[in-house]
């Protein structure tokens, strides 16, 4: 190539990018990362990152050690992935060629991690630029990795295999579709099927990884393999390789889904082998056969094949639920903390973690660079899971939070305790005589978890022993063990319904009442894991118990405010999901002086304390939503300070948006700020009788103006939420809203255009259109004429949407709504198009329950037929027959006598121009006709 890097500029580079990794040396560090921000701008930049990351010796000129070498490559690496991902449009093409160029380069280099790096860089240009935008890359790798010459090195063809998986991981749907005739995925999955036989453990293991992504597509390509492919997995099942086995086990897990009737025939001998895997000493690898329970348990119609082999499989998942040695050892001897304050990490919710971390855990480092790894994990701002992969990942997951081989086993024994019942009840109660009782206490422990999977399933036939059974579980609440009180919590929430129903006030007060007790009282347990069950099951026994709970909210209210005066920041987010589900439950009882008195102190003092940037303030707004619903009224004490501090909240998020949006070193704010402050508004707004609410929006000026940023929202749960308020304005304070609806208008009409939303790959904006839908019919019965200016765009979008199959039930059912509301105005403009939309509007709404909502639609639609009734002469028996089933027993007279009038009026106009008009009735169901007859004057 022409260009050729500068030796002093290529050297400089390097050398900053390893000073950003000094942590011994501050002013270096920050010098670096000042000079790296700077060298971003030069269109060269991608050129020397690719030069420094697939080379490995050091610039001529700079002594670097291995190591520095290695985090030096590894971040000028992460730094072109980014550079490609975020600006792949404005890299020359120079430099892009010559960034091809490194990665064959990087595939083949001798450190693994490396050629890692070379793969998601790969997978990146692909992503941003097209599988045709480098046509030669899928061909280098198939001869790469398949090694048909003979010429390439193990490196090389493992660094191959793992690039291809990780480009048919990203870009599925594109090798799938037809380009020219042709589609890529028909010519490489039988070569991916072929490097199954590699003599490379690793280059087998990474093909079945690429072929697993489309074991689950039905692909034409899929179609044609598939009996190739099963000989293959048969063949590889006995694999010395643990890998190799896991993605067997993970293949046929996938085609329980696609490909039921090719292992069906084989059933006896997956069992068998599913249950050999399972007790390998792999934990991973017994995970992955684990799954294969779950997934044949809960498909449709091969779970069935299963119940021979029953007695087979469950001592094998019962095993599997015993904490093992470095289970119990990572446990660390569970202790008193309820006084020890929570790490942040530890409150952080698990999606926040940093998966590139995994950079971290594969070859630690001490001395001066003990914290580069950690440095080059930071640096890379969205390596995606999986991207980045170590022989030797290790890390310290929770326990309790991870996804394990005894969690998926307890899962596995539910799913058949649900299929088969009785059965896996029998097979388990020899287990639970022997274990429940046992003097170890990973045997006792595993006895009740065993005992809390089977309950939804096998609770007919466990409710004879219950009598017994749960007096003892009372007592192991009690268990010297923090891991046995845990277990006992959680199962006895799976049987709290059974002790809910009980009818009779002895056996209420002999089972229900010391169950809910023992609870309510681990929440305070000396350990804070215990109090995390403990207020789990609790929020359990309100979800199952509902209004027989009445009684009891005094001593469980207590108890709630005792846990906020005790519980660390973990356990709060738990302890408000215990309020809100009892908010839920007993509804307007929580507005009693002597409950709310208690309870509501105690979450404004909470409130006071949690500030606007702290992550609880999330679950403590939701919470406060399903309080102030379930006070209504008695909430208006309470309503202004949190009214007004949710608006600033949303006030705050927005301009965060807007600075991140216009400097990329700003962070984006946290969506659910936004979402769960527009939802207590929403609850609020609901709350509050008279004028209390229309106060609020006059005190808060910006209210409105915010509202609508919010309903333009890139994220779709926002946008979701604001329209959600957008409609309770609409019924709460429709005057207050009144000025602000032209400038709304445009807004709402441009989500409710399809085009946005069919394009999509995942169909999440229906639910915003859907509470769009329902805004614009509340808004349509109070703005009335006010409305004439949008109805012809509001009626092309509702047409849109009640005609178009794609269409969620619920969404179309809202449309059609809106679009019969919008009629009782505006029937005039409406009635020249109604042979546009009237089939689509009267099926629509066959299955809509009677409410107010359908009333005011469908009287708004007759005022329409009333308008043009020859428009619906093909429809005609369809809108007598939706009259005639019409259910309004339970609306307020006013609107039932108004819908009955106007029904009558249509009638009487089709009783005018229909000359046989008897005739025509005779053509209903006897039972309509009879309907008609005896509610209308016919």
């Amino acid at each position: 190539m022409d260009w050729q890097p500068n030796p002093e500029s290529l050297r400089t580079l390097a050398a900053c990018l390893k000073d950003s990794l000094r942590f011994f040396d501050k002013n270096a560090q920050k010098q670096a990362e000042v000079m790296l921000a700077q060298a971003k701008k030069s269109p060269d930049i991608n050129s020397y990152l690719a030069i420094l990351f697939s080379s490995d010796v050091p610039p001529a000129g700079l002594d670097l050690s291995e190591q520095d070498l290695h985090l030096v490559r590894s971040a000028a690496a992460i730094m072109l992935k980014n550079n490609i991902k975020s600006n792949h449009k404005q890299i020359p093409e120079p430099s892009l060629a010559l960034i091809k160029l490194a990665i064959p380069a990087g595939l083949q280099d001798k450190n693994s991690q490396i050629r890692n790096y070379a793969g998601v860089i790969a997978t990146e240009l692909i992503r941003r630029g097209g599988l045709f935008s480098w046509p030669e890359l899928l061909p280098e790798l198939l001869k790469m990795f398949t090694n048909e010459t003979g010429q390439f090195s193990e490196a090389a063809q493992e660094g191959a295999i793992s690039a291809m998986a990780k480009i048919c991981e990203d870009n599925t749907k594109m090798l799938e579709r037809e380009h020219n005739g042709q589609r890529p995925l028909n010519f490489i999955l039988p070569k991916l099927i072929e490097a199954t036989k590699s003599p490379l453990p690793k280059v087998r293991a990474q093909a079945l990884t690429a072929i697993n992504v489309f074991t689950p597509r039905k692909s034409q390509a899929m179609l044609n393999s598939i009996d190739d492919l099963l000989q293959h997995l048969f063949y590889l099942s006995e694999d010395p390789s643990n890998d190799v086995r896991r993605q067997v086990c993970r293949a046929f897990v996938r085609l329980v889904e696609t490909r039921p009737d090719k292992l069906l025939p084989h059933i006896s001998g997956l069992v068998d082998y599913i249950i050999t895997q399972q007790k390998s000493e792999d934990e991973e690898l017994a995970l992955e056969a684990a799954e294969f329970w779950l997934s044949v348990g809960e498909h449709d119609s091969l779970w069935q094949a299963l119940q021979p082999f029953i007695q087979k499989i469950i001592p094998v998942l019962l095993d599997s639920m015993v904490y093992s040695a470095e289970d119990i050892a990572l446990l660390g001897g569970e202790s008193d903390d309820e006084d020890v304050e929570d790490r942040e990490e530890d409150i952080k919710p698990q999606f926040a973690k940093k998966s590139a971390a995994r950079v971290l855990n594969s070859d630690p480092v001490g001395g001066e660079n003990g914290n580069a790894y950690e440095k080059l994990a930071s640096m890379d701002d969205d390596l995606e899971e999986g991207e980045i992969e170590d022989e030797g990942e290790g890390g310290d997951e929770n326990p309790d939070e991870a996804w394990t081989l005894r969690k998926c086993s307890a899962a596995a024994l539910d799913v058949f305790a649900r299929d088969f019942g009785a059965a896996v009840f029998a097979s388990i109660f020899p287990y639970l005589q022997e274990n429940l009782r046992h003097p170890e206490w990973p045997r006792r422990e595993a006895a009740v978890l065993a005992l809390g999977a089977v309950a939804e399933g096998c609770m007919d036939v466990v409710v004879p022993h219950l009598p017994e059974l749960i007096p003892y579980l009372i007592t192991l609440l009690d268990d010297p063990e923090v891991v046995v009180r845990q277990i006992t919590c959680w199962a006895l929430g799976r049987y709290s319904l059974w002790a809910a129903e009980l009818e009779d006030p002895a056996q209420r007060a002999a089972y229900f009442e010391p169950m809910m007790e023992g609870i309510l009282t681990k929440m305070l347990d000396r350990n804070k894991k215990v109090q995390e069950a403990g207020a789990s099951a609790m929020a359990n026994l309100e979800d199952k118990a509902g209004k027989r709970l009445e009684p009891y909210c005094g001593p469980i209210i207590q108890q709630f405010v005792r846990c906020f005066a005790k519980y660390k920041d973990k356990n709060m987010w738990i302890l408000y999901d215990c309020v809100q589900t009892l908010a839920e439950q007993v509804g307007p009882v929580l507005a009693r002086p002597e409950l709310s008195s208690q309870l509501m102190p105690t979450l404004i003092d909470r409130w006071q304390k949690v500030t606007d940037q702290s992550r609880e303030l999330i679950p403590l707004l939701e919470c406060l939503s399903f309080v102030s619903m379930a006070m209504g009224d008695a909430f208006a004490p309470y309503a202004e300070p949190i009214f007004t501090r949710c608006v600033n909240i949303i006030h705050q998020n927005l301009e965060q948006s807007l600075a991140a949006t216009n400097n990329p070193a700003v962070d984006q704010p946290d969506k659910d700020f936004l979402v769960t402050s527009l939802d207590l508004l929403s609850s609020v707004l609901q709350a509050l009788e008279g004028d209390k609410a229309a106060t609020l929006t006059e005190k808060n000026g910006s209210f409105f103006e915010l509202l609508s940023f919010c309903m333009e929202d890139p994220a779709d749960e926002v946008r979701q939420s604001a329209y959600a308020v957008l409609g309770d304005c609409a019924k709460f304070v429709f005057e207050q809203l009144r000025p602000f609806l032209p400038s709304i208008f445009p807004i709402l009409l441009k989500q409710l255009d399809l085009d946005n939303i069919l394009d999509e790959e995942i169909d999440n904006g229906f639910s915003v259109v859907n509470n769009a839908c329902w805004s614009a019919g509340e808004i349509a019965i109070r703005y009335k004429k006010g409305m004439a200016p949008c109805v012809p765009e509001l009626l092309q979008r509702f047409v849109e949407i009640i005609s178009n199959q794609r269409v969620p039930k619920s969404v179309n059912e809202n449309a059609a709504v809106a679009l019969g509301r919008l009629g009782l105005d505006n029937y005039d403009q409406l009635a020249p198009h109604l042979q546009t939309f009237a089939e689509d509007f009267l099926t629509s709404m066959d299955d809509v329950e009677s409410s107010e909502e359908k009333a005011t639609a469908f009287k708004g639609f007759s005022m329409i037929v009333g308008q043009n009734p020859q428009a619906m002469e093909k429809v005609l028996l369809h809108f007598f027959t939706s009259i005639a089933r019409y259910q309004d027993l339970n609306l307020q007279t006013p609107i039932r006598q108004e819908l009955h009038e106007v029904f009558q009026n249509v009638i009487n106009v089709y009783r005018q121009i229909i000359p046989q008009f008897e005739q025509f009735i005779n053509q209903l169901e006897p039972r309509d006709q009879e309907s008609l007859k005896s509610n209308y004057v016919i």
